[in-house]
């Protein structure tokens, strides 16, 4: 984990965006990279502002910054209230329910309590209907209750620049936010972002972005990678031609060959879907500078690879494989198993030391 190329990340956002605030989404245990350590290096690079998830994921992001501005975008479950305020955390109040039951305890608790209100504008997820919004706006003993400190909503397109999709919600945010009380906006993600400053508003939010990840579909991804995930060979193996390998016996050799078998596996976040069968190419792992491909099927704790043409100095037992790193990026790695970068770095094994580097 390169702490400076988070930093990077973090500042080239914060340059794109500005003069709207930079947050940083830290969710999902800083989508994988580990948020003790995450959290801190962001905050020391001058971010104020972290959205997370859940409620027990802003209880230990607050034991780490004292100081930070929390909005947990689970919203408010019920009778959490009093958590909130003990952790000085805020709600991402997203129906009308919960508003009205901020509003009560902020009255209860003779304090505005700061939130902010989530309007869905097309993405029909979590949020506030446009059938809400009208329904809450003329809610004055609400609205006076507690400090309505953002108003925002998540673009479902904004991966794919061109797509209509982007514009329309843009419209219906504006729209539906006019209808509240005046306050700070937040629309962007990562790929709101790069949609240009009429997205940026008050706030943006980058998750995927800070950790290297490709944010936009339309362009080479200009962030640097912060993630490089190895494996160790456990044993190489002289393999005749006829034989199979891995579960299933999906991959018979065609020549003599050399097969290293490494110790990480679908529990490690190497994904069952990497596997290959007869007739097909996949990943391929990097020994230095020499690729090898995936052969077989990926176990929970293993994968084998085929090091026929990699210098048997750099093929052996003990040494380090790059699976993502120099050679692979996550969305290339993600590509292979048809999904994407976020599941890549968020499906990290627990079994993998992490070491960090700068920051």
């Amino acid at each position: 984990m390169d702490l400076d190329s988070l930093i990077a990340n973090y500042r080239s956002l914060r340059d794109l965006s500005a003069p709207a605030e930079c947050a940083a989404v830290v969710k999902a245990d800083a989508y994988g990279l580990g948020m003790a350590a995450v959290a801190p290096a962001l905050a020391r690079a001058g971010c104020k502002t972290f959205f997370v998830a859940t409620l027990g994921e802003a209880e230990e992001l607050r034991a780490l910054l004292a100081g930070a501005t929390i909005y947990v975008l689970a919203g408010l479950q019920q009778d959490t209230a009093p958590v909130y305020r003990q952790f000085d955390l805020r709600p991402v109040l997203n129906s009308a329910d919960e508003i009205e039951e901020w509003a009560a305890f902020s009255k209860s608790a003779r304090a505005r309590l700061p939130a902010a209100i989530h309007i869905d504008s097309g993405m029909n997820r979590l949020g506030l209907s446009a059938a809400e919004v009208e329904a809450v706006a003329g809610a004055k003993n609400s609205w006076n209750a507690f400090e309505l400190a953002l108003v925002m909503s998540h673009l479902a397109c904004s991966d794919e620049p061109e797509h209509a999709k982007n514009e329309v919600q843009k419209k219906a945010f504006d729209a539906l936010r006019a209808k509240l009380p005046k306050a700070a906006a937040s629309l962007a993600n990562s790929a709101g972002i790069l949609l240009g400053r009429a997205y940026h508003y008050d706030l943006v939010r980058p998750g995927i972005a800070l950790y290297g990840g490709k944010a936009s579909h339309a362009a080479a991804n200009r962030f640097a990678a912060v993630v490089q995930l190895s494996g160790r060979v456990l044993q190489v193996r002289d393999v005749p031609p006829g034989e199979t390998v891995g579960y299933g016996a999906t991959r018979t050799l065609k020549r003599p060959s050399r097969v290293a078998i490494l110790a990480v596996g679908y529990a490690d976040g190497v994904f069952r879907a990497l596997s290959v069968a007869d007739n097909r190419e996949g990943l391929q792992v990097h020994f230095g500078s020499h690729p090898a491909p995936l052969i077989g099927r990926v176990s929970m704790d293993l994968i084998t690879v085929d090091v026929t043409d990699v210098p048997h100095e750099l093929a052996r037992r003990g040494a380090w494989v790059e699976l993502i790193g120099t050679h692979v990026a996550a969305h290339e790695f993600a590509a292979h198993a048809g999904t994407i970068d976020y599941e890549v770095l968020t499906n990290l094994g627990t079994r993998a030391a992490r070491r960090y580097t700068g920051g």
